[in-house]
């Protein structure tokens, strides 16, 4: 969770063909403040709970983040149909400061939800 002042974003993902969570699923975070451009800030893997535990806390004066989601590798590996149709989940929010951010994707071969969770 957010300490007084730390803006944190945390995620998982489940893929909702089969049920169960995606692992082995890069994830990189980027912050945007009031210049418009964004900056990776920081890189994960989802575990074996599909979860990303250790992403970096949001720079001060963060007004957006966004979430880039590389599924192809794990929907190649996942689904017999083969070739992912969505290579890569981008999701993009606004920030407040001293804010925990939970975003869960749910995942299927061609589609996906995201939600501000808890």
């Amino acid at each position: 969770m957010s300490s007084e002042g730390t803006t944190s974003v945390s995620t998982h993902i489940l893929d909702t063909s089969t049920g169960s969570p995606a692992g082995s699923v890069a994830v990189e975070l980027s912050a945007r403040g009031t210049d418009d451009h964004y900056r990776a800030i920081g890189h994960s893997t989802t575990d074996t709970d599909g979860r990303c535990k250790d992403l970096p806390a949001l720079p001060e004066g963060t007004t957006h983040a966004r979430l880039t989601f590389s599924v192809e590798p794990y929907l190649a590996r996942s689904q017999a149909a083969g070739a992912a149709f969505f290579p890569e989940v981008t999701v993009t929010f606004a920030v407040r400061p001293g804010e925990h951010y939970h975003l869960p994707l749910l995942l299927n071969p061609f589609g996906y939800s995201v939600y501000r969770g808890s």
